[in-house]
């Protein structure tokens, strides 16, 4: 799950082994590599399109589904890559409430539900 650069000599000849042992894992380890920069650098638009091209080319039926998945809803996908606004800290909020919520079934009313929530 590391980056090569960060692993150390013994980690860097194991994952070799491994991927010499297993094409299949070598080529998976190829796309997941590729596609981390996509992420991390917001490079969404071509780079994304032609990485899922490339995965629907080779024979790894977990990874092409995933590819084919991200076709489905491109725009959303492209959207979510390339822009900087994230929604990830209401999605946070809405889990706790969702949390909280669970924690309290069966046990009260929305009263108490609601000072709870307006505590977090």
């Amino acid at each position: 799950m590391s980056p090569p650069d960060r692993l150390d000599e013994d980690q860097q000849c194991q994952l070799k082994d491994v991927r010499q042992t297993c094409p299949h894992l070598g080529a998976l380890c190829g796309h997941i590599r590729a596609f981390a920069p996509i992420l991390t650098n917001r490079q969404g638009t071509a780079k994304l399109r032609y990485w899922a091209f490339a995965v629907k080319a080779d024979d790894l039926p977990a990874l092409k589904t995933f590819a084919t998945g991200l076709d489905k809803d491109s725009s959303a996908i492209v959207a979510g890559v390339t822009l900087p606004w994230s929604s990830g800290v209401v999605e946070g909020s809405v889990n706790k409430i969702k949390m909280v919520k669970r924690q309290m079934y069966g046990r009260a009313g929305l009263p108490l539900l609601r000072k709870r929530v307006l505590l977090l």
